[in-house]
């Protein structure tokens, strides 16, 4: 009876192991928070959302002050704020596809409807570009004395727009000001170069405040936004995803395979209305990460599975 019994405590364990369900997790925030006691010494990536991979334009400064070091400036700032975020990774070859903000504003939006196909085959989510619409410094002095009171006013506007290639659409436009005041006290005689350097200092800073204004933006549309990668290879049977460890996938993560969904127009005007979600084939189980950013899976379920295929989270 004993021998019985530890035979059917056996059966009972693997039974229990092999059984287990599969584990999901959101490509976002919005349906699933961890607990605000989670511990956090266990698999807090269970609660990660995947990042966005997004392709981030050059700016451009259409105002008369601050000439291209102000774009260069405000570009490179927005590309280290937006690292930082939980919600994106910036690719920084998919910028090459698109050209600059400035073409696109030229093409007024075309190109990016245009190149959409391919940007979805690279991988892209999201295009974000955007333009310096107004900036300048103004000074007001004491009209009396050695050492004179100086209080500074810079002024800065930042458009920024993101169109979801996806979808296919312009999802978010934005216009942010980064106005801000500086006081201090300056020597009558000062050389004329160190003012220059003055106001394109404060300038650099105004478009800096425009753009950390702007970011907290950026993550509640990323937020809402679902997660969508591609099958970039298949060799075998490992399926080659075009997104990995730097993405946010976790090995044990399972994707849903997908097929593309078809763009609905407005039977009378002609508009793009947006893109139907597609079908799923299947789904896939992350095993492993190759290159900087992309991840090997196997076939989980389902199957067909094609290269260029979408995939997003299970």
């Amino acid at each position: 009876m004993k021998l019985l019994a530890v035979l059917f405590g056996l059966i009972f364990f693997i039974s229990a192991c092999t059984n287990q369900p599969v584990r999901r997790r959101n490509s976002g925030y919005s349906n699933t928070r961890p607990p605000t006691n989670y511990n956090k010494t266990k698999n807090n990536n269970l609660f990660s959302p995947i990042k966005k991979k997004v392709a981030l334009l050059n700016i451009y400064n259409e105002s008369p002050f601050g000439k291209e070091d102000l774009a260069i400036h405000a570009t490179e700032h927005m590309r280290f704020e937006i690292s930082r975020t939980k919600d994106f990774v910036v690719d920084p070859e998919a910028s090459s596809l698109f050209g600059n903000s400035k073409e696109i504003y030229a093409g007024g939006g075309l190109k990016l409807a245009q190149l959409s196909r391919k940007a979805k085959l690279s991988g892209v989510n999201l295009v974000i570009f955007g333009r310096i619409t107004h900036a300048r410094v103004r000074q007001n002095a004491d009209e009396i004395g050695f050492v004179r009171k100086t209080k500074s006013y810079a002024e800065s506007v930042i458009e920024l727009r993101v169109f979801d290639v996806v979808a296919n659409k312009e999802i978010f436009s934005e216009k942010v000001d980064g106005n801000i005041n500086d006081s201090s006290f300056r020597f009558f005689m000062s050389e004329r170069d160190a003012h220059i350097d003055y106001r394109r200092g404060l300038l650099r800073y105004s478009v800096k405040v425009a753009v950390r204004r702007i970011i907290p933006k950026l993550v509640k549309l990323g937020e809402k936004l679902d997660w969508t990668g591609r099958v970039a290879r298949i060799i075998g049977s490992k399926v080659y995803v075009n997104a990995g460890r730097k993405s946010g996938l976790n090995v044990g993560d399972i994707l849903k395979i997908m097929t593309e969904g078809q763009e609905i127009y407005d039977p009378e005007s002609g508009a793009l209305l947006g893109v139907s979600e597609g079908q799923v084939k299947g789904t896939l189980e992350v095993i492993d990460y190759f290159g900087p950013d992309g991840a090997v899976s196997i076939l989980h379920s389902g199957g067909s599975v094609t290269e260029g295929d979408f995939v997003q989270l299970y």
